[in-house]
């Protein structure tokens, strides 16, 4: 037997084929939760703080996306007319929004 056919042998089998994957994407639905209420006063604070962003500060932004809470630091754009934070190709709504604040550099 040739020295590759002798290495086919001893080659990794997975008898379940699926099931890591299948496992891993419960685990994921599993961790998902509710998109939390925010406050009045926390919601006038938040817009206070984007209507006092400037190009040159960083913007560290936590949001809620697929159940999930996510966070994302860096130069954003801020668009009132369609209530929107845009990073490098990534939209966040204003209403998905949990916390935000400025990072001066």
């Amino acid at each position: 037997m040739s020295k590759s056919d002798r290495a086919k042998q001893f080659a990794p089998f997975d008898a379940l084929k699926g099931l890591h994957d299948a496992l891993k994407m419960k685990e994921y639905e599993h961790d998902r939760m509710q998109k939390g209420d925010i406050s009045q006063e926390k919601l006038a604070e938040m817009t206070k703080i984007l209507f006092d962003y400037k190009k040159s500060d960083l913007l560290k932004v936590k949001y809620y996306l697929d159940g999930y809470y996510k966070e994302k630091v860096g130069k954003a754009k801020v668009d009132f007319a369609l209530r929107t934070v845009s990073f490098d190709g990534l939209k966040i709504t204003f209403d998905d929004i949990f916390d935000i604040t400025i990072e001066k550099m």
